[in-house]
């Protein structure tokens, strides 16, 4: 185990999730999430050698009463001396970031200005990167940007077809996100297979209650399907995905909506949770389907359509398909989406193999297809985190 650790953070406008790694050997020593940040009853969970406590936060209920809070369970473990470096999780950095950077004043600066592409998620994730500076002084913060693995991104990929001038003066065009995710399952997924990343045409499906899918040559990002916000694209947990934006004029005339309804409607009460009436918890969906709910045999149905028509989208991208990659949550666990989805892409040559497909499951890697396919489909575990960590020890010398 190396001496010093790795702390990741990761800010959202009302939680904080934490961890710390051995970034040599990918071993979580500590964990935390806190939630109901700026509410009177915030709290922190801690999670230590498998075992759980929670901590009151009333008193200081906001990101820097989370990072104190963390910061004497720390001590509490003797860690607190061993923390080496702090990495940040960040959702947008625009086009000003291609890759994961060692935070000054001037990278503060330029979270700040990319505030209007993710104004839900850049503030909450400058709380609490001011909230590490202050608590542990003097270590180095790096900042890892899920934007930044997109913007290999070709120019015919990733604009609008708007008024060219929409872009140059507002920076409006498609960014896509999970981008650390992607980074790092196309790694893994070249290693699992005992290939150069290089050689491999894949197509990435990061599915969980956000979900984008990727396409990756060469080692690079060509194109995904998130967009200028994580709205476009797939259907997910609570967003719609893929809408034809004439919805806004077409309900605000109709049923009186305001843009700011609209917007909260599409991003928190649509997907799986509107089209089934019952939750956005993929299982849930799979469970009630199986049981014969109409609502969710529909919302599944529709997930599997849209993610297969996209598969087959990015193919174009990639130039072709060697490895498709389902990672996630949805992506790594659900067995019965997988296989439904091979079962639309029977065209390409890929065909389940239903033992393999089941065993894939739980955190375990594995190929899902049979010998005879004509590409190869696998599982391969995310782990955002270790790559975070990987990039904050990489970026400050440790």
């Amino acid at each position: 185990m190396t001496q010093k650790l790795i702390l990741v953070l990761n800010c959202g406008s009302s939680s904080l999730k934490g961890a710390v790694l051995d970034n040599d050997t990918g071993e979580v020593l500590l964990s935390c999430l806190a939630e109901k940040l700026n509410l009177p009853d915030a709290y922190i969970t801690f999670k230590v050698n498998g075992e759980k406590h929670k901590v009151d936060l009333s008193d200081k209920p906001d990101h820097t009463g989370a990072v104190e809070a963390l910061m004497e369970e720390l001590k509490a473990h003797g860690l607190d001396s061993r923390i080496g470096a702090i990495g940040h999780r960040v959702v947008s950095g625009g086009e000003l970031y291609s890759e994961s950077i060692l935070v000054d004043d001037e990278v503060i600066a330029g979270i700040e200005k990319c505030i209007p592409l993710a104004p839900l998620h850049n503030p909450a994730h400058l709380l609490g990167l001011r909230a590490a500076q202050s608590i542990f002084k003097g270590l180095p913060n790096v900042v890892v940007f899920d934007t930044a693995f997109h913007q290999t991104m070709p120019e015919h990929a990733y604009t609008y077809a708007i008024p060219h001038e929409l872009y140059e003066k507002y920076g409006l065009r498609r960014y896509g996100a999970h981008g650390t995710s992607y980074r790092y399952v196309s790694d893994e997924t070249a290693r699992f297979l005992g290939k150069n990343k290089k050689d491999l045409r894949m197509v990435i499906a990061h599915l969980g209650n956000g979900a984008s899918i990727t396409a990756v040559a060469n080692g690079e990002s060509r194109d995904t399907s998130m967009g200028l916000t994580p709205l476009e694209g797939l259907v997910m947990g609570t967003r719609s995905g893929d809408i034809d934006p004439a919805v806004f004029s077409f309900l605000a005339e109709n049923a009186n909506m305001t843009i700011a309804q609209i917007t909260d409607m599409l991003n928190k009460k649509s997907g799986l949770l509107g089209i089934s009436g019952l939750s956005n918890d993929c299982r849930t969906i799979e469970e009630e389907a199986a049981n014969g709910h109409a609502g969710a045999k529909l919302a599944l149905e529709i997930f599997i359509y849209r993610l297969a028509k996209y598969i087959g989208s990015m193919a174009v991208a990639a130039g072709g398909l060697d490895a498709l990659v389902f990672t996630g949550g949805i992506g790594e666990n659900s067995d019965i989406i997988r296989e439904r989805v091979l079962g639309y892409l029977g065209f390409l040559g890929l065909k389940a193999d239903h033992e393999a497909n089941l065993k894939a499951r739980f955190g375990n890697a594995g190929v899902i297809t049979t010998a005879d396919s004509a590409a190869v489909a696998v599982v391969i575990p995310t782990n955002e985190e270790l790559m975070i960590a990987h990039d904050t020890a990489r970026l400050s010398g440790l």
